[in-house]
C-alpha cells in the first residue's frame, strides 16, 4: 500500500444558518495545521437573503454588506482549491480538520461541488472533537472548546473570525496529537 504524506489543513466558515444551500458561507478560514502562519481567508457575496439572526449576531456580518464587497462564490472557491494545492506537494493528499467538522465541511463540500466541481478534500473530515474523545478517553461533553482549552492550554483563542478559529482549532488538534504521541512514552 502506498503511503502518501498528508497535510492537514485547519478549516472554519461563518455562515448565515445552519445548513448549506439554503443558507450562506459567508467566510472561509484555513491555515496549515502545522504551519499556521500559511493561511487563506475570504469573505463571499451571500446566495440569498435567508439568515438566521443568532447566526448574523455571532458572525458580526451584514448580508447587505457583504453583498457589496464579498468575492463571488465561484472565485473564493477557485482561489481556495489553488490554495490548497498550492500547499500540497505532488502526491501529498490534503486532510480536512476542523472543530465540529461536519458542520464546516458541509458548507465547504457543497460550495466546492457547485461552484468548483470538485471538492480537493474529498469526501471526508478529520474531526478534532471526535479525535479529541479518542485521544482522552472522554465523553462527548468534555469536548467543548472551553474544556479542551482548560486542558490542553493553547495559547490561542477562537472569536468567530473564520481565520483565527482556524488558527485556534489547529493549535487544539496539534497539542491533542502531542498529547497522544508524548502519552506513549
Amino acid at each position: 500500500m502506498e503511503v502518501r504524506n498528508e497535510i492537514f489543513v485547519s478549516v472554519d466558515v461563518e455562515t448565515s444558518g445552519p445548513i448549506p444551500g439554503e443558507y450562506s458561507m459567508l467566510s472561509i478560514g484555513a491555515c496549515l495545521v502545522d504551519t499556521p502562519e500559511t493561511s487563506f481567508e475570504r469573505t463571499l457575496k451571500p446566495l440569498n437573503r435567508n439568515a438566521d439572526p443568532e447566526a448574523l449576531a455571532v458572525t458580526g456580518f451584514s448580508l447587505q454588506q457583504l453583498e457589496q464587497c464579498g468575492t463571488e462564490p465561484r472565485q473564493a472557491m477557485t482561489e481556495f482549491d489553488a490554495w490548497v494545492k498550492a500547499a500540497c506537494s505532488e502526491g501529498d493528499v490534503p486532510v480536512f480538520v476542523g472543530l465540529n467538522a461536519p458542520f464546516d465541511w458541509s458548507f465547504i463540500n457543497y460550495y466546492f461541488h457547485r461552484f468548483n466541481g470538485e471538492n480537493p478534500f474529498g469526501f471526508t473530515a478529520l474531526d478534532i472533537k471526535a479525535y479529541y474523545m479518542g485521544v482522552m478517553g472522554c465523553s462527548w461533553r468534555d469536548t467543548r472548546s472551553s474544556a479542551m482549552t482548560g486542558c490542553l492550554h493553547p495559547t490561542q483563542k477562537g472569536n468567530h473570525t473564520a481565520v483565527q478559529d482556524a488558527v485556534y482549532q489547529a493549535e487544539l488538534f496539534r497539542l491533542t496529537r502531542e498529547y497522544r504521541q508524548n502519552r506513549g512514552k
